[in-house]
Protein backbone atom coordinates (compact mmCIF):
# COMPACT_ATOMS: atom_id res chain seq x y z
CA UNK A 1 0.00 0.00 0.00
CA UNK A 2 1.31 3.16 -0.67
CA UNK A 3 2.51 4.99 2.81
CA UNK A 4 2.18 8.26 4.14
CA UNK A 5 5.64 9.96 3.91
CA UNK A 6 6.81 13.70 2.96
CA UNK A 7 8.65 13.72 -0.24
CA UNK A 8 9.71 16.80 -2.26
CA UNK A 9 7.84 17.70 -5.35
CA UNK A 10 8.97 15.21 -7.82
CA UNK A 11 10.69 17.27 -11.39
CA UNK A 12 7.76 16.92 -13.33
CA UNK A 13 5.57 18.80 -10.63
CA UNK A 14 7.88 21.20 -10.74
CA UNK A 15 7.74 21.84 -14.59
CA UNK A 16 4.07 21.95 -14.11
CA UNK A 17 4.47 24.90 -11.74
CA UNK A 18 7.37 26.52 -14.58
CA UNK A 19 4.65 27.12 -17.27
CA UNK A 20 3.89 30.79 -17.00
CA UNK A 21 1.26 30.67 -19.57
CA UNK A 22 -0.74 28.37 -17.14
CA UNK A 23 -0.32 25.51 -19.82
CA UNK A 24 -0.14 22.19 -18.08
CA UNK A 25 2.61 19.68 -19.37
CA UNK A 26 1.28 16.76 -21.67
CA UNK A 27 2.59 13.06 -19.86
CA UNK A 28 5.78 13.26 -22.23
CA UNK A 29 6.49 16.46 -21.49
CA UNK A 30 6.39 15.28 -17.68
CA UNK A 31 8.54 12.01 -18.64
CA UNK A 32 11.27 13.98 -20.34
CA UNK A 33 12.00 16.18 -17.25
CA UNK A 34 13.04 13.14 -14.86
CA UNK A 35 16.35 13.53 -15.90
CA UNK A 36 17.60 10.09 -13.08
CA UNK A 37 20.28 8.38 -14.92
CA UNK A 38 18.82 5.05 -13.48
CA UNK A 39 15.39 6.07 -15.00
CA UNK A 40 13.61 4.70 -18.23
CA UNK A 41 11.94 6.88 -20.42
CA UNK A 42 10.97 4.08 -23.19
CA UNK A 43 9.00 1.90 -20.20
CA UNK A 44 8.09 5.07 -18.59
CA UNK A 45 6.46 5.79 -21.99
CA UNK A 46 5.03 2.30 -22.96
CA UNK A 47 3.21 2.35 -19.36
CA UNK A 48 1.53 5.85 -20.62
CA UNK A 49 0.45 4.65 -23.36
CA UNK A 50 -1.63 1.80 -21.79
CA UNK A 51 -2.67 4.47 -19.54
CA UNK A 52 -3.92 6.41 -22.81
CA UNK A 53 -6.91 3.54 -23.13
CA UNK A 54 -8.23 4.21 -19.84
CA UNK A 55 -11.94 5.44 -20.15
CA UNK A 56 -11.95 4.63 -23.72
CA UNK A 57 -15.03 2.41 -25.13
CA UNK A 58 -13.33 2.40 -28.67
CA UNK A 59 -10.18 1.63 -30.13
CA UNK A 60 -7.33 3.90 -30.19
CA UNK A 61 -5.16 4.89 -33.04
CA UNK A 62 -1.84 5.56 -32.96
CA UNK A 63 -2.39 9.82 -33.37
CA UNK A 64 -4.97 9.72 -30.82
CA UNK A 65 -2.71 8.16 -28.47
CA UNK A 66 0.12 10.72 -29.37
CA UNK A 67 -2.46 13.77 -28.79
CA UNK A 68 -3.04 12.10 -25.86
CA UNK A 69 0.63 11.50 -24.21
CA UNK A 70 2.52 14.39 -26.53
CA UNK A 71 4.39 11.17 -27.12
CA UNK A 72 6.05 11.07 -30.88
CA UNK A 73 3.99 9.00 -33.38
CA UNK A 74 7.20 6.97 -33.98
CA UNK A 75 7.70 6.38 -29.87
CA UNK A 76 3.92 5.06 -29.63
CA UNK A 77 3.82 3.15 -33.18
CA UNK A 78 6.95 1.22 -31.00
CA UNK A 79 5.49 1.02 -27.82
CA UNK A 80 2.18 -0.37 -29.38
CA UNK A 81 4.71 -2.96 -31.16
CA UNK A 82 5.70 -4.16 -28.20
CA UNK A 83 3.21 -4.65 -26.38
CA UNK A 84 1.06 -6.51 -29.10
CA UNK A 85 4.09 -8.82 -29.54
CA UNK A 86 3.69 -9.53 -25.52
CA UNK A 87 -0.01 -10.12 -25.61
CA UNK A 88 -1.41 -6.80 -23.76
CA UNK A 89 -2.51 -5.25 -27.10
CA UNK A 90 -4.55 -6.18 -30.14
CA UNK A 91 -5.00 -4.35 -33.35
CA UNK A 92 -6.98 -4.15 -36.23
CA UNK A 93 -5.86 -2.17 -39.31
CA UNK A 94 -5.14 0.90 -37.72
CA UNK A 95 -6.93 0.44 -34.49
CA UNK A 96 -5.65 -0.65 -30.98
CA UNK A 97 -7.51 -1.97 -28.18
CA UNK A 98 -6.43 -3.53 -25.07
CA UNK A 99 -5.95 -7.43 -24.57
CA UNK A 100 -7.62 -8.96 -21.18
CA UNK A 101 -2.98 -9.85 -20.49
CA UNK A 102 -3.27 -6.49 -19.47
CA UNK A 103 -5.32 -7.07 -16.05
CA UNK A 104 -2.50 -9.39 -14.75
CA UNK A 105 -0.75 -6.11 -14.22
CA UNK A 106 -3.34 -4.70 -11.62
CA UNK A 107 -4.15 -8.17 -10.68
CA UNK A 108 -0.46 -8.54 -9.20
CA UNK A 109 -0.87 -5.47 -6.64
CA UNK A 110 -4.97 -6.35 -5.95
CA UNK A 111 -4.15 -10.18 -5.30
CA UNK A 112 -0.49 -9.61 -3.47
CA UNK A 113 -1.73 -6.89 -0.36
CA UNK A 114 -4.17 -8.07 2.15
CA UNK A 115 -6.18 -4.81 2.35
CA UNK A 116 -7.28 -5.66 -1.16
CA UNK A 117 -7.63 -9.24 -0.83
CA UNK A 118 -10.06 -9.22 2.26
CA UNK A 119 -12.09 -6.12 1.40
CA UNK A 120 -14.47 -7.52 -1.00
CA UNK A 121 -16.63 -9.06 1.76
CA UNK A 122 -16.56 -6.24 4.38
CA UNK A 123 -17.78 -3.75 1.47
CA UNK A 124 -20.43 -6.02 0.93
CA UNK A 125 -21.72 -5.90 3.97
CA UNK A 126 -21.94 -2.50 4.43
CA UNK A 127 -23.86 -2.46 0.99
CA UNK A 128 -26.33 -4.36 2.86
CA UNK A 129 -26.86 -2.94 5.43
CA UNK A 130 -27.23 0.31 3.91
CA UNK A 131 -28.25 -0.47 0.93
CA UNK A 132 -26.27 1.98 -0.90
CA UNK A 133 -22.55 1.11 -2.74
CA UNK A 134 -19.13 1.19 -0.75
CA UNK A 135 -15.68 1.86 -1.76
CA UNK A 136 -12.60 1.47 -0.52
CA UNK A 137 -9.47 3.42 -2.00
CA UNK A 138 -5.80 4.96 -1.02
CA UNK A 139 -4.06 7.79 -2.49
CA UNK A 140 -1.70 7.53 -5.76
CA UNK A 141 -0.17 10.61 -7.76
CA UNK A 142 -2.63 12.92 -6.33
CA UNK A 143 -6.04 10.90 -7.21
CA UNK A 144 -7.89 8.93 -5.60
CA UNK A 145 -7.33 5.34 -6.84
CA UNK A 146 -10.49 2.64 -6.02
CA UNK A 147 -9.03 -0.62 -5.21
CA UNK A 148 -11.90 -2.42 -4.17
CA UNK A 149 -15.33 -2.05 -4.75
CA UNK A 150 -19.28 -3.08 -3.87
CA UNK A 151 -21.93 -0.95 -5.98
CA UNK A 152 -25.83 -1.65 -5.03
CA UNK A 153 -26.85 0.82 -7.78
CA UNK A 154 -25.37 3.34 -10.02
CA UNK A 155 -25.39 6.87 -8.03
CA UNK A 156 -23.17 9.11 -10.52
CA UNK A 157 -22.91 9.76 -14.49
CA UNK A 158 -19.69 8.21 -14.74
CA UNK A 159 -19.53 4.28 -13.80
CA UNK A 160 -17.27 3.22 -10.31
CA UNK A 161 -14.81 0.28 -10.50
CA UNK A 162 -11.88 -0.89 -9.17
CA UNK A 163 -8.98 1.31 -10.69
CA UNK A 164 -11.21 4.14 -11.46
CA UNK A 165 -9.57 7.57 -10.26
CA UNK A 166 -11.19 10.85 -8.95
CA UNK A 167 -9.58 13.64 -7.83
CA UNK A 168 -8.79 14.11 -3.98
CA UNK A 169 -9.36 17.74 -3.40
CA UNK A 170 -13.34 17.44 -4.37
CA UNK A 171 -13.95 13.30 -3.11
CA UNK A 172 -14.79 12.63 0.62
CA UNK A 173 -12.44 9.61 0.07
CA UNK A 174 -9.50 12.17 -0.81
CA UNK A 175 -10.59 14.35 2.30
CA UNK A 176 -10.19 11.98 4.58
CA UNK A 177 -6.67 10.83 3.18
CA UNK A 178 -5.25 14.51 2.86
CA UNK A 179 -6.94 15.81 6.00
CA UNK A 180 -4.41 13.18 7.75
CA UNK A 181 -1.35 13.89 5.56
CA UNK A 182 1.78 15.15 7.24
CA UNK A 183 1.66 19.19 7.02
CA UNK A 184 4.52 19.74 4.46
CA UNK A 185 3.25 16.93 2.04
CA UNK A 186 -0.28 18.63 2.52
CA UNK A 187 1.45 21.89 1.58
CA UNK A 188 3.16 20.03 -1.71
CA UNK A 189 0.00 18.69 -2.75
CA UNK A 190 -2.16 21.84 -2.80
CA UNK A 191 0.97 23.81 -4.27
CA UNK A 192 1.14 21.81 -7.25
CA UNK A 193 -2.95 20.69 -7.64
CA UNK A 194 -5.43 23.13 -9.42
CA UNK A 195 -8.75 23.09 -7.96
CA UNK A 196 -11.16 23.34 -10.39
CA UNK A 197 -14.81 23.49 -10.04
CA UNK A 198 -16.39 20.17 -10.94
CA UNK A 199 -19.83 21.52 -9.73
CA UNK A 200 -20.93 25.03 -8.62
CA UNK A 201 -20.70 23.39 -4.98
CA UNK A 202 -16.84 22.85 -5.55
CA UNK A 203 -14.58 24.27 -3.06
CA UNK A 204 -11.97 25.66 -4.96
CA UNK A 205 -10.09 28.01 -2.23
CA UNK A 206 -6.96 26.79 -0.44
CA UNK A 207 -7.43 28.40 2.32
CA UNK A 208 -11.42 27.42 2.77
CA UNK A 209 -10.17 23.53 1.74
CA UNK A 210 -7.45 24.15 4.77
CA UNK A 211 -9.90 24.54 7.18
CA UNK A 212 -12.80 21.68 6.14
CA UNK A 213 -9.52 19.25 6.00
CA UNK A 214 -8.95 20.73 9.70
CA UNK A 215 -12.08 19.81 10.56
CA UNK A 216 -12.21 16.54 8.37
CA UNK A 217 -9.36 15.48 11.19
CA UNK A 218 -10.89 16.71 13.49
CA UNK A 219 -13.74 15.03 13.92
CA UNK A 220 -12.48 11.52 11.99
CA UNK A 221 -14.66 11.28 8.99
CA UNK A 222 -15.59 13.57 5.84
CA UNK A 223 -18.93 14.41 4.03
CA UNK A 224 -19.18 15.78 0.52
CA UNK A 225 -22.24 18.02 -0.61
CA UNK A 226 -22.32 17.61 -4.43
CA UNK A 227 -19.15 19.15 -4.88
CA UNK A 228 -18.09 16.17 -7.23
CA UNK A 229 -21.07 15.51 -9.25
CA UNK A 230 -24.95 17.66 -8.57
CA UNK A 231 -26.99 14.78 -6.83
CA UNK A 232 -24.08 12.83 -5.39
CA UNK A 233 -23.84 12.98 -1.82
CA UNK A 234 -21.10 10.71 0.08
CA UNK A 235 -19.64 9.90 3.70
CA UNK A 236 -15.94 8.69 4.19
CA UNK A 237 -13.79 7.83 7.04
CA UNK A 238 -10.13 6.68 7.66
CA UNK A 239 -8.94 2.85 7.77
CA UNK A 240 -5.58 3.22 9.58
CA UNK A 241 -2.53 0.73 10.18
CA UNK A 242 -1.36 -0.81 12.98
CA UNK A 243 0.75 2.22 13.57
CA UNK A 244 -2.23 4.45 13.39
CA UNK A 245 -1.35 6.52 9.97
CA UNK A 246 -4.55 6.56 7.74
CA UNK A 247 -3.54 4.50 4.52
CA UNK A 248 -6.70 4.07 3.16
CA UNK A 249 -10.32 5.32 3.08
CA UNK A 250 -13.88 3.97 2.70
CA UNK A 251 -16.90 5.54 1.97
CA UNK A 252 -20.27 5.20 0.71
CA UNK A 253 -22.20 7.70 -1.52
CA UNK A 254 -25.82 8.26 -2.28
CA UNK A 255 -28.42 10.06 -4.17
CA UNK A 256 -28.81 13.76 -2.27
CA UNK A 257 -32.46 12.93 -3.06
CA UNK A 258 -32.83 10.61 -0.87
CA UNK A 259 -30.24 10.52 1.62
CA UNK A 260 -29.37 14.02 3.59
CA UNK A 261 -26.24 14.72 5.60
CA UNK A 262 -27.81 14.01 9.05
CA UNK A 263 -28.95 10.40 7.80
CA UNK A 264 -25.17 10.30 6.45
CA UNK A 265 -23.85 11.20 10.18
CA UNK A 266 -26.27 9.18 12.04
CA UNK A 267 -27.06 6.18 9.78
CA UNK A 268 -24.37 5.52 8.06
CA UNK A 269 -21.46 6.80 9.96
CA UNK A 270 -21.60 4.38 12.70
CA UNK A 271 -21.47 1.52 9.72
CA UNK A 272 -18.58 3.02 8.35
CA UNK A 273 -16.70 3.31 11.51
CA UNK A 274 -17.36 -0.26 12.69
CA UNK A 275 -16.34 -1.22 8.58
CA UNK A 276 -12.65 0.67 8.80
CA UNK A 277 -12.42 -1.06 12.22
CA UNK A 278 -12.52 -4.51 10.52
CA UNK A 279 -10.17 -3.25 7.57
CA UNK A 280 -7.97 -1.78 9.61
CA UNK A 281 -7.13 -5.46 11.54
CA UNK A 282 -5.91 -6.59 8.17
CA UNK A 283 -3.12 -3.63 7.79
CA UNK A 284 0.87 -3.74 8.84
Amino acid sequence: MPKTTTTKASPAAETLEEHADGHEPSIAEQIDALADPSFMTSLARGLAVVQAFSDSRKPQTIANISQKTGIPRAAVRRCLHTLRELGYVDAELNNFSLRPKVLTLGYSYLSSTPLTVSAQPCLNNISRALNESSSLAVMDDDEVLYVARAATSRVMSVALNTGSRLPAYCTSLGRVMLAHMPPAELDQYLARTKLRPMTENTVTSVKRLRTILADVRQAGYAINDEELELGLRSIAVPVRGASGTVLAALNVGAQAARVSIDQLEHEFLPVLLRGAQELSILLP
